[in-house]
């Protein structure tokens, strides 16, 4: 790598510029992998049919037909050259965002060429899934970003949802009501996080060990009321049912973009506004400001008059609260029933966004986005078939899970004070 280590002579790097100087390393070696194992291996191609249409949207392409081994090695080639981009940009001490989104695409296509080859590939319709698998992870992330800026691990997210999800479909059975349902949703998620905060903030317990136990304690109460409630009364008490799409006037019409944005129950319009709110009112409010300060410097937030415990404790419940409304997807916005342990780590999947997003809302949204499109993919190549054991496949969303906390994005730092309790007065303990 000549042309990436002659900076090195110049200058001494700094630890972003290590860490994105190993970035484009690897992406070289993944460019390169897939233009031996996509593109050049393959001794012949046969077509992939891409579909653009899912519905009555506007059509600008219903349908493309791709050689897979030309695909692969053309999107390869382009992986490749978004590599080169990126290193130019780093000679240059600019940020090569999208190059590296440049490069995720191209590969993942390529990928995609030769797993596909010879089948049919709904497009918009594994853009769409891969939201709709998204929407907890998203929630889950926020609940995470609005807890740990503030200084306070949420290892309870998985249970956050987990109550929310049964207390969600409960309710919308007993009411006949889903909008009873999902009103309850962040009620539930909330009490779960207040004995987070009143244990975690006033009692100074260590926090990753509280959040293990309040998962494994709603884990064991809603599988207790779900083996003598909701088995022997389904009809009364587990069957509240979906909300149905809501189609976007025009927005819903834009091709590719309209069937998997605009075209959505209301639970996930509530997770666009939800994103959007909580990134604007972080960076942009006096009560972000407070936030950030009490999770950065909380004795420093103190000394100008903040209560550091009162924004914490507050911010928890919040959490909490977006959480379990996350939660009410499991039953209101998919299944229509709540069954035992169906957030299924989606919490923990969560928290690796969460790491992967460098506790941003919008870099947790993407990282997110990256693990539901994993997990859809492996659905959809699993049903139609890829060289690759399914076997394999079932573990690629997790993989993702697990290099997003394992240091391929580089170190990351989490707020410092996150995890660290306050006591007013005495700093931290």
């Amino acid at each position: 790598m000549e042309w990436l280590m002659s900076t090195v002579e110049v200058r001494a790097l700094s630890a972003p510029e290590r860490r994105r100087k190993r970035g484009i390393i690897t992406m070289a070696s993944l460019g390169a992998f897939a233009l031996a194992i996509f593109g050049l291996l393959p001794k012949t191609g046969q077509p992939v049919t891409y579909s653009f249409v899912l519905g009555n949207e506007w059509v600008l392409a219903k349908e493309i037909i791709v050689n897979s081994k030309t695909g692969g090695l053309l999107f390869a080639v382009i992986s490749l050259l978004a590599v080169g981009i990126a290193t130019l940009q780093f000679r240059a001490r600019k940020t090569s965002r999208a190059a590296s989104a440049l490069f995720g695409a191209s590969f993942l296509m390529s990928f995609l060429c030769w797993a596909a080859a010879g089948k049919f590939i709904p497009f918009t319709g594994l853009l769409q899934g891969a939201l709709f698998l998204s929407v907890p992870l998203i929630f889950g992330a926020m609940a995470g970003v609005l807890s740990e800026r503030s200084g306070v691990i949420n290892i309870a997210i998985e249970g956050q949802l987990l109550a929310g999800a049964f207390m969600s479909g409960v309710i919308a059975s007993l009411t006949q009501n889903k909008i009873a349902g999902l009103i309850i949703a962040p009620f539930a998620g909330m009490a779960i996080a207040w004995l987070l905060a009143v244990f975690a903030i006033k009692y100074g317990i260590d926090q990753v060990v509280l959040g293990f136990v309040l998962n494994v304690l709603v884990i064991g109460l809603t599988g207790f009321l779900y083996k003598r409630l909701l088995i022997p009364y389904q009809s009364t008490w587990n069957s509240g049912g979906t909300f149905a799409p809501i189609e976007i006037p025009i927005l819903s019409k834009i091709p590719v973009i309209g069937p998997t944005l605009f075209a959505q129950s209301i639970i996930v319009y509530l997770m666009y506004v939800a994103v959007i709110v909580i990134h604007v009112a972080l960076f942009k409010s006096k009560w972000g400001l407070r936030t950030r300060s009490v999770g950065e410097h909380p004795t420093a937030a103190e000394s100008v008059g903040i209560d550091v415990n009162k924004i914490r404790f507050r911010n928890v419940l919040i959490a909490g609260a977006v959480a379990g409304l996350g939660g009410a997807f499991f039953t209101l916005g998919a299944v229509g029933s709540f069954s035992k342990e169906m957030t299924a780590g989606k919490g923990f999947i969560a928290l690796a966004a969460l790491i992967f997003g460098r506790w941003s809302p919008l870099g947790a949204v993407a990282a997110a986005l990256i693990f539901g499109f994993a997990d859809n993919l492996q659905g959809l190549l699993t049903i139609t078939g890829t060289p690759i054991p399914s076997e394999f496949m079932l573990m690629a969303p997790y993989i993702a899970t697990i290099i997003a906390v394992s240091g391929f994005v580089g170190r990351v730092r989490a707020p410092a004070a996150d995890g660290v309790a306050y006591k007013r007065g005495g700093g931290s303990h």
